[in-house]
């Protein structure tokens, strides 16, 4: 069974960086798709970034689009966020999940909570001064 686990959240200054690891254990992440998805203070959980299991393809929120980066690592059987230029907004818990694709289709992102099967427990973030 696929075990995700996030860690790398904490306290950090608006304008300063983070970088979120989801490391997988159970089964190899390379015939996964991953999400990443938060939950801000009084908001529903909401998808900011994905990638398909090849890594060529993501997908940005608005939201995030130009600050994030999503990534993924073979090797270590993690899949990564890098966080820049970080507002008090994005203030939430970080939530990775996956959902399996196997070979035939390594070129989509999937967006939607209801696509995914396997998620990690939720690491904070705050953005604060």
């Amino acid at each position: 069974q696929l075990q995700l686990v996030e860690s790398g959240g904490g306290l950090v200054q608006p304008g300063g960086s983070l970088r979120l690891s989801c490391a997988a254990s159970g089964d190899t992440l390379d015939a996964y798709a991953i999400g990443w998805f938060r939950q801000a203070p009084g908001k529903g959980r909401t998808e900011i970034s994905s990638i398909s299991t090849s890594g060529s393809n993501t997908h940005y929120a608005d939201s995030v689009k130009g600050r994030f980066a999503i990534s993924r690592d073979s090797a270590k059987n993690t899949v990564y966020l890098q966080m820049n230029s970080l507002k008090p907004e994005d203030t939430a818990v970080y939530v990775c999940a996956a959902t399996y694709i196997g070979r035939a289709d390594s070129n989509y992102y999937y967006t939607s909570i209801d696509e995914y099967d396997y998620w990690g427990q939720g690491t904070q973030v705050t953005v604060s001064s």
